[in-house]
């Protein structure tokens, strides 16, 4: 019979624990916050006590605040949001697989690319605003020189959701895709594809059923950070989208406006909508990991 010696934990252990968990609610406490006071009665307001439980704010959502058109906005947001994400998953793999080899110019390529994520986040939303601007003058002139007095007169910008806004968001997403893949390639073993071109298959086969297959919790895990990313962001959204507004933007010019707990069951929706997002990558990554356990046995 053994027995087992529980060692006391130190002073420090204790000390840390409480900085940890400090964090931890300095972090999350606004945010449960916020999900507590959007489900207060008719009569609530934005601050504790709170009066009264209902769903009244959401309906209130529901029916618009002020001029704002929430469900529009709403889904153009997802619709940027899911865009962005496919965009990112298919040009961080092709990428990945590309910086395997050795290539020309690579490491100057790849600075680029990662130079975003240091860049003010702002400065880059009034780049790619001011460029898309110069392209407008250039299309229009072009049509004034061509004479095409009709489609000039009908044409309006060329800033918009799935143009300079999918840009300016691609620069924030497609770094972290990119490091993910980088990560994984890393240390992936060619051997497996050694194996199927030694069994006949072609490059085309061995990617779809040898390659894909085995980093797809990774290709996932990029689409879930595309999406949230791109759902949230404000700053690289805000001079380069044109005459529209996503719904963080709308979020954001509400909360000097709005006077209610129906701002809080906006933010509410949103961050729902996030952690849907992430429930929906976690099954879909525990679902490949069953199958791949199901081949292996």
């Amino acid at each position: 019979m053994t027995t087992r010696i529980r060692e006391s934990r130190p002073a420090s252990f204790w000390i840390l624990a409480i900085v940890f968990s400090l964090f931890v609610l300095f972090m999350y406490g606004p945010m449960f916050v916020i999900f507590i006071l959007s489900f207060q009665g008719p009569e609530g307001g934005l601050t504790f006590p709170m009066r009264g439980l209902s769903l009244h704010w959401f309906g209130k959502l529901a029916e618009g605040l002020g001029v704002v058109d929430i469900g529009a906005a709403l889904w153009r947001s997802l619709g940027l949001g899911v865009a962005v994400m496919l965009c990112t998953v298919v040009l961080s793999v092709l990428a990945g697989l590309a910086f395997r080899k050795r290539l020309a110019g690579g490491n100057t390529l790849f600075f680029i690319v990662v130079a975003s994520l240091i860049m003010p986040s702002i400065i880059v939303s009034l780049g790619i605003g001011l460029e898309f601007r110069l392209v407008d003058t250039a299309i229009k002139s072009a049509l004034e020189w061509l004479g095409m007095e009709s489609t000039l007169e009908g044409y309006g910008t060329s800033l918009g959701l799935f143009t300079s806004a999918l840009g300016a968001h691609l620069t924030w997403t497609l770094p972290f895709g990119l490091l993910i893949m980088f990560a994984v390639f890393n240390r992936f073993s060619p051997s497996y594809e050694e194996a199927a071109r030694d069994l006949g298959a072609t490059p085309w086969q061995g990617f779809a059923h040898v390659v894909l297959p085995l980093i797809a919790p990774s290709v996932v895990g990029i689409g879930m950070f595309g999406f949230t990313l791109s759902w949230d962001e404000i700053a690289r959204t805000s001079q380069a989208i044109g005459d529209v507004n996503t719904l963080p933007l709308e979020l954001q010019g509400l909360t000097s406006t709005v006077t209610t707990p129906s701002i809080y069951a906006l933010g509410t929706l949103t961050t729902v909508v996030s952690f849907v997002v992430m429930g929906i990558t976690l099954v879909l990554v525990w679902a490949l990991g069953q199958r791949k356990k199901g081949r292996a046995g």
